[in-house]
């Protein structure tokens, strides 16, 4: 097991790269502190103050962390699962403790190209991890014996990429993003993974296909889209009905480009857009619902539901890569902290709200060989 604590700069240093410089256009640069209380308050689209910091850098033994794609936090186990593509594995971290626990490898690591490329996409449930790797397959992975069980191909021949779990529908639905066309696979979590419904393809989609989302109160999964058409100008998120394996209807989002998608509370879903502005859209009619100005650029989406808040993997976002972060209860902004190159996953754990965003490896990030960043809320520490 590893982990490794650091002492950083305080966000009152003016090297620290913990904080966005730009509060709002014209706010006077008083003091960190004070310019932050005084632009939650005057300025429009922010949300109260808070105080991001990176506290913790998790060592992950093996190459550097030049290659990776998604992460993903099971709330009920308190594991936190990584796909690592540097060193062909899964890794498994203690999420309440923030240590390294071991590995599940047989990927195809990094190929040269991310298509191929793989792990990619992960959920876990339970005993069950489920991983996209580069040959169009699902890898289903024993937790406790930390061992592949099974492989599942999906029918194509690049990754399969991002995926969502619908726990009481016991099903799974996985992206192979890159093929072309782009197709998603209905997967069963029961015994033996039957596929239900294979190469299901949206009316239109041009640009791959990204991340899906699960909502349990329409029963149905939403994808996000990136173009329409090969217009860029429009782009879109796919509603399917798992009970059919169809495409009911495509949500217009314009220009956002989604990648990374996230259900939070009102039934709003976050975009992860390709630049700014993100985008809060209803999942009930497409309408939009909110812009946020201050982030984009965003790849993976979370929402945690333990301090209501969103948060986006935004590499690129102007200015330098950012994790962004925005109240879910009024789709305001509330802060954007600067991460390392590239680093386009997220993920938060409910119970301690603690952030995880694995920074790349770089001679300009925090952790020259790559790591497990930790973000918490200093602010809600002082309220304690």
């Amino acid at each position: 097991m590893f982990r490794t604590l650091t002492s950083l700069p305080s966000p009152s240093s003016p090297r620290s790269p913990h904080r966005s410089s730009a509060l709002c256009p014209n706010t006077v640069r008083a003091g960190i502190g004070i310019a932050v209380l005084l632009a939650a308050v005057f300025c429009p689209g922010i949300a109260r103050a808070a105080d991001y910091r990176l506290v913790q850098m998790i060592v992950v033994p093996g190459l550097a962390l030049a290659s990776y794609d998604i992460s993903f936090v099971d709330p009920d186990t308190q594991l936190y699962y990584f796909a690592d593509r540097s060193n062909a594995r899964v890794d498994i971290f203690d999420a309440k403790k923030n240590l390294w626990l071991g590995s599940v490898g047989g990927f195809k690591g990094f190929t040269g190209n991310n298509d191929t490329s793989g792990p990619d996409g992960v959920v876990a449930e339970g005993d069950r991890v489920y991983a996209g790797d580069g040959d169009s397959t699902l890898k289903v992975i024993d937790v406790e014996s930390r061992t592949i069980i099974n492989t599942v191909s999906t029918g194509g021949t690049k990754r399969v990429d991002e995926m969502a779990l619908d726990s009481q529908g016991r099903r799974l639905l996985v992206v192979n993003n890159a093929d072309d066309p782009p197709f998603m696979t209905l997967i069963s979590t029961k015994p033996g993974n039957a596929i239900l419904f294979g190469h299901i393809t949206v009316p239109g989609a041009t640009g791959g296909l990204e991340q899906p989302v699960w909502n349990p109160s329409t029963k149905r999964f939403y994808i996000s889209v990136p173009e329409l058409n090969g217009n860029a100008a429009h782009s879109g998120v796919a509603v399917l009905d798992p009970k059919t394996g169809l495409v009911e209807k495509v949500y217009d989002v314009g220009s956002c480009g989604p990648a990374g998608i996230a259900l939070g509370p009102n039934q709003h879903l976050l975009l992860g857009c390709a630049q700014q502005p993100s985008v809060v859209i209803n999942a009930k009619t497409g309408a939009i619902v909110a812009t946020i100005p201050q982030v984009g650029g965003s790849d993976e989406v979370w929402f945690n539901p333990g301090d209501n808040r969103y948060y986006l993997a935004a590499r690129n976002n102007p200015g330098g890569p950012v994790l962004g972060v925005v109240d879910a209860a009024t789709n305001l902004w509330i802060q954007n902290v600067a991460t390392a190159p590239n680093s386009h996953s997220v993920a938060a754990n409910p119970r301690t709200n603690d952030v995880f965003v694995p920074l790349t490896a770089s001679p300009t990030s925090p952790c020259p060989a790559g790591c497990i960043g930790v973000f918490q809320d200093f602010s809600a520490h002082d309220a304690d």
